[in-house]
């Protein structure tokens, strides 16, 4: 099969993926993989459509062939979601962090570390991730807040206040950052 061939498979694949039809995209992944090469993503497809079964075990054996091929962030956040649901959080901390190497503004990834941060008492080791992505785009409220929050639950009462003030300047009606403004305010 031509290089050709496996595009147009996958691409059957993820669009039977995206409108539902797991069988069809289970089908056409399976095509792709017979096609010219070794390419992570078809792997990637049906580690989504096993997540969807809630065939856990076996999406994260399809994650992980998938990053044997070519180690990215997708792949890497992938077995993290699945090791997060599964109770593995120390190592879910360690794939979302890999992930966050790869691609610093991969969302899925960072709201995965905060959580397992908060899971494993690891949050000091997340708030340069949350810097990370902020750097690339400092307007991004919701990152923010988790900042904010996270400096909270390490005793950086003033740096979770400077957080927030620097949200509420671009932001004046933001409730959630206003509600922890007034909190921090009224514990000082």
């Amino acid at each position: 099969m031509s290089h050709l061939d496996y595009e147009i498979n996958k691409e059957l694949g993820e669009c039977y993926l995206f409108m539902g039809d797991l069988e069809k995209a289970e089908e056409y992944y399976a095509k792709a993989i017979g096609s010219n090469g070794v390419h992570p993503d078809p792997y990637l497809g049906l580690a989504t459509i096993a997540v969807q079964r809630g065939d856990l075990a076996n999406a994260l054996g399809l994650y992980q062939k998938a990053d044997s091929i070519e180690s990215n962030d997708k792949s890497l956040a992938g077995m993290a979601l699945v090791e997060s649901e599964t109770g593995q959080n120390a190592s879910a901390f360690v794939h979302f962090a890999k992930a966050l190497d790869v691609n610093p503004s991969n969302l899925i990834a960072l709201f995965g570390l905060v959580r397992m941060g908060h899971a494993t008492g690891r949050l000091a080791e997340v708030v340069p991730y949350l810097e990370g992505f902020l750097a690339i785009d400092p307007a991004k409220h919701d990152v923010r807040f988790s900042l904010a929050g996270c400096r909270m639950c390490l005793g950086d009462v003033e740096g979770a206040a400077a957080e927030l003030r620097l949200i509420l300047d671009s932001d004046p009606g933001n409730g959630p950052a206003k509600e922890l403004y007034a909190h921090i305010r009224q514990a000082a």
